[in-house]
């Protein structure tokens, strides 16, 4: 595989990450008192879905020690801002969280922005 394509994985596996535990955990309520929080994350820890998205997050570091053995950071690393883009978007769809135009701004900017620093 190209160091691309595991910069890719590496993307992939994080916004799945990212996406599971949102709905996994995002309609829960974080109860108050340090130890009722600590006991209510411990419980999630063991939750099926909640465990696939740490495992998607080891995946995702192997993933990225090997697109470092092949490519600079510099040139690795800013494509790795393409979670934001498919989080913001991923949010959208399945979570129907609102996409305003500040949100679609910025995501065009970070693109932009990847865009420049690739070159």
């Amino acid at each position: 595989m190209s160091g691309f394509t595991y910069v890719a994985l590496t993307v992939a596996l994080t916004v799945y990450g990212q996406l599971v535990t949102k709905w996994q955990l995002g309609s829960l309520e974080l109860p108050s008192g340090s130890i009722a929080k600590l006991r209510f994350l411990l419980r999630q820890c063991i939750q099926p879905w909640v465990l696939s998205a740490f495992l998607a997050a080891f995946l995702a570091s192997l993933s990225w020690m090997a697109a470092m053995t092949t490519l600079p950071i510099s040139v690795a690393y800013p494509f790795t801002s393409i979670a934001f883009v498919l989080v913001v978007l991923g949010s959208s769809i399945f979570f129907d969280e609102p996409l305003t135009k500040r949100k679609i701004a910025g995501t065009l900017l970070l693109t932009f922005s990847l865009f420049l620093i690739s070159q």
